[in-house]
């Protein structure tokens, strides 16, 4: 068998990042904040980012970036620097975390220095529970003459499972029976998840029944569910704040047909406007044994699946969704009906 013959292999080559960002303030904080570039920095860090402000001031100081994260709307602070890092922005990180009570702080430098480093993990480790810190490198790449090319390296992050059992334990000693099974089963699905190169991103794992994951938009999530004692699971699409009500009316109205067509393989499909509850869902269940461990393959696979059809249908859709929409559309039905009818007449 004759081999197939190539061209030569290029190289990479690493670029000095003054070269494409002069300015820390003027050029580089401005290109992190465009939507492309979060996202970018959000998928290092396993949350889905919306750019709430820039040069935020926070007492004396101006923050470089706040964002939310668009599955629970806590603060993600970011702070950026084109040099290696300092004693003076670490102070400053520590600073925002309690001015604005973020929950989420990510240091982003060209290079991070050993203490500085350890001193990100020495944090993660001790802080009170729902603060996060990671510390991550930024590095410029090129093939030839091709555009720069930006790579985010995470250096610190939390530990995801050792802080869960460190909250656990502090929220009130020893798990339940069933509080135990929910914190295995979300440990070993997110595992799966990743296992699986899914795109999608559940929160930490908890005593909980639920887990959430961003589908793109913040007051709109995915979650998952199981009832231990029931035998049921679910993955839900979810609309909170004021506007929910509306916009579920406006994906019934529009989309409804597609969604039943995408979704229906995964099981019958409930519309929850809920009138009196904060949330609307759009919502799946699927009848099993969720506390039986041996049930888990198959049902990391089914809620898996559907969550990820889920996202794809839905992440389009509430990109452009528009309560006020709402009124224009039932006006539309209401003219249409009448016409009907006065021809009918």
């Amino acid at each position: 068998m004759t081999a197939m013959r190539r061209g030569p292999l290029s190289r990479l080559t690493r670029v000095e990042l003054r070269e494409a960002w002069v300015s820390e303030p003027g050029d580089f904080t401005p290109w992190l904040a465009q939507a492309e570039n979060i996202v970018l920095l959000g998928e290092a860090i396993g949350i889905e980012l919306e750019v709430e402000a820039q040069e935020m001031n926070v007492g004396p100081f101006r923050a470089d970036i706040l964002c939310r994260d668009t599955t629970n709307r806590h603060y993600v602070l970011v702070e950026n620097q084109l040099e290696r890092t300092d004693h003076s922005h670490l102070g400053q990180l520590l600073t925002y975390a309690a001015g604005l009570d973020a929950v989420t702080i990510v240091w982003l430098a060209a290079r991070f220095t050993d203490e500085h480093r350890a001193a990100l993990d020495w944090l993660n480790r001790s802080t009170t529970p729902g603060i996060n810190f990671f510390g991550l490198e930024i590095e410029l790449w090129r093939i030839g003459d091709s555009p720069f090319a930006p790579k985010f390296n995470v250096v610190s992050k939390p530990n995801d499972w050792s802080r869960a059992v460190r909250e656990q334990a502090a929220a009130g000693g020893e798990l339940s029976a069933n509080e135990q099974l929910h914190f295995d089963f979300w440990t070993q699905f997110r595992e799966y998840l990743a296992s699986q190169g899914s795109s999608i991103r559940t929160t930490r794992p908890s005593k909980d029944y639920w887990t959430n994951a961003p589908v793109g938009r913040s007051n709109f999530y995915l979650s998952a569910w199981n009832g231990m004692r029931d035998g049921r699971s679910g993955v839900q699409f979810e609309m909170t704040g004021p506007d929910a009500k509306a916009h579920f009316r406006l994906i019934e109205q529009r989309h409804r047909e597609l969604v039943e067509a995408r979704l229906g393989q995964f099981g019958p499909i409930e519309w929850r406007l809920m009138p009196n509850a904060k949330v609307s869902q759009v919502r799946i269940i699927r009848k099993g044994a969720p506390a039986d461990r041996a049930t888990w393959p198959a049902l990391d696979q089914w809620m898996a699946d559907a969550l990820e059809a889920m996202r794809s249908v839905f992440a389009p859709i509430v990109k452009s969704l528009n309560a006020a929409d709402l009124a224009t559309d039932e006006e539309r039905v209401t003219t249409t009906a009448s016409l009907v009818d006065g021809d009918a007449g």
